[in-house]
């Protein structure tokens, strides 16, 4: 029994700490991030309703893409039961189809809303949330001057952000292998976006990269169980 309970913790996912502007950061394996003295767990992008918007165009794919994506922030948020949950904008896919979007997963967002406090941070996607669970916000400030918002911006403040959807492409024995990833350079923390059905950006992208000095930034990578940390030099 000792030895399969041992087995067992040895496949639970292991965060990276990092600092940020004072605070300890975790960077979780299923792409958020949690601020342990906030109780404060982040996630950026979840696109809900996104397979429903290609659909309206004629695309058709299987609807089941928002589903997965709420259970999957139901794990995160009842395994490490934070006190608040900020979302980082692009929640919604397409706004016009919010309420269309947000249908096949009333139940879980009403359970959602019973266990954590929301935040719902506007992005480009969703710019005028309203009629959800929560606290809707352009932004939120925590001490030290730590942004928590939706995109990179220049303003000399520290910041956990979305939008940008990194990956990166990891050399292995089979071949290139290409992972959501998190990018961080002191004073700033981009987010993986978590929705199951978002695409991705290469971190050698100047959107990316004209953000983070590639001699001083660091990227973790996710792999299933873990994340393997590189520095930026290594996968751009």
């Amino acid at each position: 029994m000792r030895q399969a309970a041992q087995r067992n913790d040895a496949r639970r996912p292991v965060p990276a700490r990092i600092l940020l502007a004072g605070h300890e950061v975790l960077l979780l394996p299923a792409g958020a991030a949690y601020l342990p003295d906030e109780r404060l767990l982040v996630v950026a992008d979840l696109h809900l309703g996104k397979g429903l918007a290609y659909a309206s165009g004629g695309q058709m794919l299987p609807p089941y893409d928002s589903l997965d994506t709420m259970r999957r922030l139901l794990v995160l948020v009842h395994h490490w039961q934070p006190e608040r949950l900020v979302l980082l904008g692009d929640s919604i896919h397409r706004q016009r189809l919010m309420e269309a979007s947000l249908a096949p997963v009333a139940a879980e967002l009403e359970e959602l809303a019973r266990s954590v406090k929301l935040v719902w941070i506007t992005g480009n996607h969703d710019p005028a949330l309203s009629g959800l669970p929560g606290e809707v916000a352009g932004e939120i400030e925590l001490p030290g001057a730590l942004r928590l918002r939706h995109e990179p911006a220049e303003d000399g403040h520290p910041e956990i952000v979305g939008h940008l959807h990194p990956a990166a492409r990891l050399p292995t024995r089979a071949g290139r292998q290409r992972r959501r990833c998190f990018v961080v350079a002191e004073p700033r923390l981009l987010l993986p976006a978590f929705g199951a059905l978002t695409g991705a950006l290469c971190v050698s992208d100047p959107a990316i990269a004209g953000l983070f000095p590639a001699s001083r930034s660091r990227v973790y990578l996710m792999l299933g169980e873990g994340l393997a940390e590189l520095p930026m030099t290594a996968v751009s």
